[in-house]
C-alpha cells in the first residue's frame, strides 16, 4: 500500500514540532536527533529524508517554534503591544513547559554559536516580531526597544533562580513596554 501524498508533509511537521519543543526547552547541544525522532514517534531514518543536518533541522525548528508560539498570542486583529507584553512577560509564559515558548527569548544564547543558516532564520524571526510590534507602535526605535525589553526580559527572567526577582523583572519590563506605547 502506497503512502498518502500528505504523509511526507505530516512526518516533517511531526519532526519539526518535536524539535521546536525540545530545542526551545533544552537548546541545540543537549538534544540529539534520536531524541527528536523519539518524541516525534518516528525512526531516525525518516530524519534524513527531510533534513540535511541537525543544523538544518534547528533552523527550520526555529520557524516552527515561532509559528506555534505566535498562535498563543492574545486573540486580537491588531496586536496592542502593551497587552501582548502582559502575556509575553508573564510567569506563565516563563514557566510553561507544556506549551511552545518563544524561540527568540528561549534560544537567544544558543544562536550565537550556530551557523549562518540558523542566524539568518533567527534574524527573520526577529524581524517578524518587530513587524508585530509595529502594528501598534509606529516609531521604529520604540518598536525595537519594546522587542528588546520583551525578549531580553523573558530570557533573563527564565535564567534567574530566584522567582521573586524574576517576577519583579517581568513586571518591570511590562511597565517599560507600557511606557513606550503610551506615547503612541
Amino acid at each position: 500500500m502506497a503512502w498518502q501524498v500528505t504523509h511526507k508533509e505530516q512526518s516533517k511537521d511531526k519532526i519539526l514540532t518535536s524539535a521546536a519543543m525540545l530545542f526551545t526547552h533544552h537548546g541545540f547541544d543537549k538534544i540529539s536527533i534520536d531524541q527528536v525522532m523519539e518524541k516525534a514517534e518516528l525512526t531516525r531514518g525518516a530524519f534524513y529524508s527531510h533534513f540535511s543536518s541537525k543544523s538544518d533541522l534547528y533552523a527550520q525548528a526555529i520557524n516552527k517554534a515561532a509559528q506555534v508560539a505566535y498562535q498563543r498570542t492574545p486573540d486580537n486583529e491588531t496586536v496592542q503591544m502593551a497587552e501582548y507584553a502582559q502575556f509575553y512577560l508573564s510567569p506563565a509564559h516563563r514557566d510553561d513547559n507544556l506549551q511552545q515558548p518563544c524561540p527568540l527569548a528561549f534560544l537567544v544564547s544558543d544562536i550565537n554559536q550556530k551557523n549562518e543558516q540558523v542566524k539568518s532564520t533567527y534574524t527573520k524571526t526577529f524581524k517578524r516580531f518587530i513587524k508585530l510590534a509595529e502594528q501598534s507602535i509606529t516609531d521604529r526605535q520604540q518598536a525595537l526597544q519594546s522587542a528588546a525589553l520583551m525578549i531580553g526580559g523573558l530570557a533573563i527572567a527564565r535564567a534567574l533562580n530566584e522567582e521573586p526577582l524574576s517576577d519583579e523583572l517581568l513586571k518591570s519590563c511590562q511597565a517599560g513596554v507600557l511606557t513606550l506605547t503610551e506615547n503612541e
